[in-house]
C-alpha cells in the first residue's frame, strides 16, 4: 500500500473522498455540559439546550499514536503523512508531533495553518500523490505546497463564540459587536485575525466574494464555501463565485462541522480558495 494520509475531523472532507483515498480521519472532541462527543463518530445534539456549556478539544497524543501506528503498519513501511488543523487554533498538531516523535521518521506532519477545506484540500492533494505512487517526501512536499497557497475569509454574525473559545482577542470581539458590525476575518500564519468590519451582512459577504476572487486570479482554483445554519447565504456566495471564477476545477459547499461551528457561531460563512487548484498530481519521485 502507498503512503497513508491522516487528518482530523476539522478538515470537513466528504465521506466518499475519505473512502476513495483511504484517508484516516481522527475525531476532534466537542464537550457539551461535561459529555465528551467525538466529531464524526458520536451523534451531536441538533439543538443545544439554552445555557449549555460547549467547549472543544483536540485529539490526544494517545489517539493519534494509535491511528498513526495502524496507518504505518498498513503502509508496509512506505510512511504516513498527517495534515492537521492549524496549531494556532488547536492542540492537535502538537499532540501529533509527540505521537510522530515516538513512532519515528516514517511519520511526518504538516501544519495546514488553516482549517475546514483549508486543511482538506492539502489532504486531498497529498492523497492523490500517494495514490499515484509518490514517496513520503513527494506526498509531504505536495501537502505543504498546497497549504501555502491557501487563503481564507470568514464572515461571522458575532465574534462572541470565537472570543469565548480563545480564538480571537477580547478587544477584537468588542470591535466586532459594536454597532452590530459584521466582521470579516482571515487567517494570518494560522491565526484568525479581524480583517475589516462592515455594517451589514450583505456588504460583508460581498467583501468576502471580492476578496476570494482577487486571491484566485484568472486561472484554475479550488474553492470551498462553508456555513453554519446559513445555507441560503452560502448558496448566494457559491453562485456568485461560480459566475466570477468559471475556471475553478473543484468546488465544495458544506456545513462547518460541530467543532468549528462551536467557535464561529450560527450564521457564519467561510470561503477557502487554493489559487491554481489542488488536483494536479506531479510525477512520482524515485
Amino acid at each position: 500500500m502507498p503512503v497513508v494520509v491522516v487528518t482530523d475531523s476539522s478538515a470537513c472532507l466528504a465521506p466518499e473522498l475519505v473512502e476513495q483515498y483511504d484517508i484516516r480521519v481522527v475525531p476532534l472532541h466537542v464537550l457539551v455540559d461535561g459529555r465528551d462527543l467525538r466529531e464524526g463518530v458520536d451523534p451531536m445534539p441538533d439543538d443545544l439546550p439554552a445555557g449549555a456549556t460547549v467547549t472543544t478539544s483536540g485529539a490526544s497524543p494517545g489517539e493519534l499514536t494509535e491511528v498513526y501506528a495502524r496507518a504505518l503498519e498498513d503502509s508496509a513501511g512506505d510512511g504516513v503523512l498527517a495534515v492537521h488543523i492549524s496549531r494556532q487554533l488547536s492542540g492537535t498538531w502538537e499532540a501529533g508531533r509527540q505521537a510522530a516523535q515516538a513512532l519515528g521518521p516514517e511519520v511526518r506532519l504538516v501544519d495546514s495553518q488553516s482549517t475546514a477545506m483549508g486543511t482538506g484540500f492539502p489532504v486531498l492533494a497529498a492523497a492523490r500523490v500517494a495514490a499515484a505512487g509518490g514517496n513520503l517526501r513527494a506526498v509531504y512536499e505536495r501537502a505543504v505546497e498546497v497549504a501555502d497557497r491557501s487563503r481564507v475569509l470568514i464572515m461571522v454574525d458575532r465574534l462572541d463564540h470565537l472570543r469565548r473559545g480563545g480564538r480571537i482577542g477580547t478587544a477584537a470581539a468588542l470591535l466586532g459587536t459594536a454597532l452590530a458590525m459584521k466582521p470579516v476575518l482571515h487567517l494570518v500564519d494560522g491565526k484568525l485575525v479581524l480583517k475589516e468590519k462592515t455594517r451589514t451582512t450583505t456588504k460583508a459577504l460581498a467583501k468576502v466574494v471580492d476578496g476570494i476572487v482577487e486571491f484566485a486570479g484568472d486561472g484554475d482554483a479550488a474553492l470551498a464555501v462553508h456555513h453554519l445554519g446559513a445555507a441560503e447565504r452560502a448558496d448566494e456566495v457559491a453562485t456568485a463565485l461560480r459566475e466570477r471564477l468559471p475556471l475553478a476545477s473543484e468546488f465544495v459547499v458544506s456545513e462547518f462541522g460541530a467543532v468549528l461551528g462551536a467557535h464561529v457561531g450560527p450564521g457564519a460563512v467561510g470561503v477557502l480558495v487554493i489559487p491554481g487548484g489542488a488536483g494536479a498530481v506531479p510525477a512520482p519521485q524515485p
